[in-house]
């Protein structure tokens, strides 16, 4: 298995399209520069009334198959 540590910072309002299922995905710049693409809903538990601030770690398995994220800041 292995993680990939990314950033991200929205807004409640710009993340209400992915909360309500309308955008299906979600794309990110990793830390070392890969681009990285997920389901929408997997960040739910982060989400707060302010939206969703952090740092994370996707985890996946040797098949390139998403495992699960967490919040490590």
């Amino acid at each position: 298995m292995s993680d990939i540590l990314f950033s991200l910072s929205l807004t409640a309002d710009e993340y209400l399209p992915y909360y309500q299922g309308i955008v299906k995905n979600v794309q990110v710049i990793s830390h070392d520069g890969r681009t990285l693409r997920f389901p929408a809903n997997v960040l739910r538990p982060f989400v707060t009334h302010g939206g969703i601030n952090g740092t994370f770690v996707l985890e996946y398995d040797h098949n390139n198959k998403f495992k699960a994220v967490r919040r490590v800041k």
